[in-house]
């Protein structure tokens, strides 16, 4: 088992992939037992010999997608401290370190390098990515409560209790917001390390789609808050259908019965009562998913531990 594993997920990025690789070699170079591995994904262009010829251990991953790529690194590797960048040459090599530190020696789960509190708005001249980055990150801390800076940023250091117990379900470019979350619910040890950010170099092209992987992060948040507070999410649609339900039935059968004691308008009271009936059973889901939740996080729990019991026996 590696003490530093560092992880370079990588898709066409020859031109910056080599000078990744040697600044990681550099960063990691009074660390021992650490090893660089870079994940291929189906490039094209000469990613995987310039990352042999710097020095990294290559291997590949045949389904498309970061998501993909991340799934099979944290399958494969074995290490007491992982630290994640991207092959683009937009991180600082040199905040591995520090970053290992935090959670080898203060037993912090996962490390953050947040890029939105130093340089990322005037160095990023990508459009709409500093504004979808706001977005994500305003969403996140509105449905779930957390003080994480940067959501989406592929810089990060993770301890072997998170690799080893989380699920990786997403398949692309949504895995970071995936990953905040996960932390974030499960009561995992997060800190924010602040970095410097450069934009990627002249002739190197981002892969992320500012609207549809934009808009597949925003289905994630949704379909995650669901799943993760079932209670509040189906106690807020009650709520909004009980309201439905009552703004047509007083106005369209309560008062005209009132008023004439006759039921005027009998499809809108059969209409009102399915209305209702609907917000009952949408609480009560609401109430039994949430049981489920709170029984899977005892069983994660348990799994932590024994990860934990197995990394001290090792």
């Amino acid at each position: 088992m590696d003490k530093l594993a560092i992880l370079i997920p990588c898709y066409n990025e020859g031109k910056t992939i080599g000078k990744v690789v040697a600044d990681c070699k550099k960063a990691i170079n009074g660390i021992s037992d650490a090893n660089i591995y870079v994940y291929d994904n189906n490039s094209s262009d000469d990613t995987v010999k310039l990352a042999q010829k710097a020095g990294a251990i290559v291997r590949h991953e045949y389904l498309q997608g970061k998501g993909n790529v991340i799934r099979r690194m944290f399958r494969e590797i074995n290490a007491e401290c992982y630290i994640m960048i991207d092959g683009d040459d937009t991180y600082p090599a040199e905040e591995i370190p520090k970053m290992a530190e935090y959670v080898l020696n203060q037993n912090y789960d996962m490390v953050v390098g947040d890029r939105l509190s130093s340089s990322y708005f005037e160095e990023n001249k990508r459009p709409f990515h500093g504004i979808g980055n706001k977005v994500v990150r305003g969403s996140i801390n509105f449905f779930f409560k957390n003080d994480i800076r940067d959501i989406m940023t592929g810089y990060r250091a993770f301890s072997k209790n998170f690799v080893k117990t989380y699920p990786v379900l997403s398949k692309g470019f949504e895995i970071e917001t995936e990953m905040s979350i996960f932390a974030i619910v499960n009561n995992l040890a997060v800190k924010n390390h602040v970095i410097d950010y450069r934009d990627r170099p002249e002739g190197s092209e981002s892969k992320l789609d500012t609207y549809s992987d934009g808009f597949k992060v925003l289905r994630l948040i949704a379909t995650l808050y669901r799943n993760y507070k079932p209670l509040p999410f189906y106690g807020w649609l009650s709520l909004l259908l009980v309201v439905i339900s009552i703004a047509f039935f007083i106005p369209r059968v309560f008062i005209p019965y009132h008023m004439t004691g006759k039921v005027l308008n009998m499809p809108t009271l059969i209409a009102c009562g399915l209305i209702f009936l609907a917000a009952i059973m949408s609480f009560y889901s609401g109430l039994i998913l949430d049981a489920i939740q709170r029984k899977e996080r005892r069983e994660f729990e348990f799994r932590l531990q024994q990860v934990s019991e197995n990394q001290n026996k090792q």
